[in-house]
C-alpha cells in the first residue's frame, strides 16, 4: 500500500517570535500616534532654533531672508564681539547678565521656600477653610502678568501707594524706577562707603566691574523680584501640595515615635521626601527666571532706569528687533541657552541621590 502523504503544516511561531512581533507592532503605533506631536515640535520649536543659530552666524539684518546667498556668514564673530569684544555689546550683556543673576539669586530660593512653606500650611487637615486659602494662594499665577507688572507700576510709582504709606509715616519716598543704584550700593552709602574700592574698580568681567556686580538689583528690579515671588509662588505651592500628599502619615508617625519634633520632622523627613518635586521646583525657577522677558517689556523704560532692568531676553530682542542686528540678538539667545543649560546640569549633580 502506498504510503499516505500530507502536506507537512506551517510550524508555529515561537513565544520569543511573537513577543518580537508584538513590540514592532507597539512600536508601530506609537509611532503613529505622537507622529502629529512630533511634527508639531519639529516645525515650530527645531526647525525655528535650527534657523536661528544660522542666523547668529550671519550678519543678516532683517530683510529678505537669511538664506539668501548675499548674507554674508561670519562665523563666531557675533560670539566673539559679545563675549570678549570689549565694546558696547560686551558691556550690555555683562550688565544684562549681573541683573539677571541678582533676579535669580532672590527669587528662585525665595519662590520656593515660600512655595513650601504655603503648601505645608494648605496641607494641615486642621486649617479651616483649605481650599479657600489654596485658590488665594495660587490666584496670582493665573492673573495676565501684564497686569500684575502695571498694578506693581502703581504700587511704586512717584504717586503710587507705596510713597502714599512712607509719607503718612513721615518718610519722603523717591521715584523707585528712576533711581539708578542698587540696593547694596545703598546700603553702603549708609555707612559711608560712596566710592568704589581699589580692589573692585577694575575692569571685571564682560565690562562690568568687580564694584557693579556687587551693586545688587535697582530698587525697580527689586520691585520686579518681589513681583515674581508673588506671581509664581502659587503655582509651585500645588506641586509641592502634590508631593506631600503622597507622602505616607506612617513614616510622619514612626519619626514621632523616634522623638522627632515637629520641624526635626519637616526638615529630616519630609524634604528629603519631597527631593525629585525640589529638583522639578528648582529648574522650572531657574529657566523661568533667565527667561524673564514680559514684565520688563511692559516696564516700557527700554530696560531703565541706566539699563538696570535689561536682561539677556530683553536685550536680545532690543538688539535684532530695534537695533537691526539679528545676527548678535540670536547669539546672545543661544548663550543665554548655553547658561540655563550648564546651571541646570550644575543644579542636577548638586540634589542627585547619593
Amino acid at each position: 500500500m502506498a504510503a499516505l502523504t500530507t502536506p507537512s503544516a506551517a510550524a508555529p511561531p515561537t513565544p520569543r517570535r511573537r513577543s518580537g512581533q508584538a513590540r514592532r507592532r507597539e512600536a508601530g503605533a506609537g509611532w503613529l500616534f505622537t507622529a502629529p506631536a512630533l511634527a508639531l515640535v519639529l516645525l515650530f520649536i527645531a526647525l525655528p532654533v535650527l534657523m536661528a543659530l544660522w542666523v547668529s552666524i550671519t550678519d543678516w539684518r532683517g530683510r529678505g531672508s537669511p538664506f539668501e546667498p548675499g548674507v554674508p556668514v561670519v562665523g563666531l564673530d557675533n560670539y566673539r564681539q559679545l563675549l570678549a569684544g570689549g565694546g558696547l555689546p560686551t558691556q550690555d550683556l555683562g550688565t544684562a547678565l549681573r541683573n539677571n543673576l541678582w533676579y535669580v539669586l532672590l527669587v528662585v530660593p525665595t519662590q520656593t521656600v515660600v512655595a513650601l512653606l504655603l503648601a505645608t500650611a494648605v496641607n494641615d487637615r486642621l486649617l479651616r477653610g483649605r481650599g479657600f486659602f489654596r485658590t488665594a494662594f495660587y490666584f496670582p499665577s493665573v492673573t495676565s502678568s501684564v497686569a500684575i507688572t502695571v498694578l506693581f507700576l502703581f504700587l511704586f510709582g512717584a504717586s503710587g501707594a507705596v510713597n502714599q504709606v512712607l509719607g503718612w509715616l513721615g518718610v519722603n519716598g523717591p521715584n523707585w524706577f528712576a533711581d539708578p543704584d542698587g540696593v547694596l550700593h545703598l546700603l553702603f552709602g549708609v555707612v559711608g562707603v560712596d566710592t568704589a574700592p581699589a580692589l573692585l574698580a577694575g575692569h571685571g568681567l564682560l565690562g562690568v566691574s568687580w564694584w557693579d556686580w556687587l551693586a545688587g538689583p535697582s530698587v525697580a528690579m527689586s520691585a520686579l523680584i518681589i513681583m515674581a515671588v508673588f506671581t509664581t509662588s502659587g503655582t509651585f505651592m500645588l506641586l509641592f501640595l502634590a508631593a506631600l500628599q503622597n507622602i505616607a502619615g506612617e513614616v510622619s508617625e514612626a519619626a514621632t515615635m523616634d522623638g522627632a519634633n515637629a520641624w526635626q520632622r519637616f526638615v529630616f523627613v519630609t524634604v528629603p521626601m519631597l527631593r525629585p518635586t525640589l529638583f522639578t521646583v528648582l529648574t522650572l525657577g531657574l529657566v523661568g527666571t533667565w527667561q524673564v522677558f514680559d514684565q520688563i517689556y511692559t516696564l516700557g523704560n527700554q530696560g531703565g532706569p541706566a539699563k538696570t532692568t535689561v536682561t539677556p531676553a530683553f536685550l536680545s530682542y532690543t538688539t535684532s528687533f530695534t537695533n537691526g542686528q539679528w545676527g548678535q540678538g540670536a547669539a546672545i539667545a543661544f548663550i543665554l541657552f548655553a547658561i540655563i543649560i550648564v546651571l541646570t546640569l550644575v543644579q542636577r549633580a548638586v540634589l542627585r541621590e547619593r
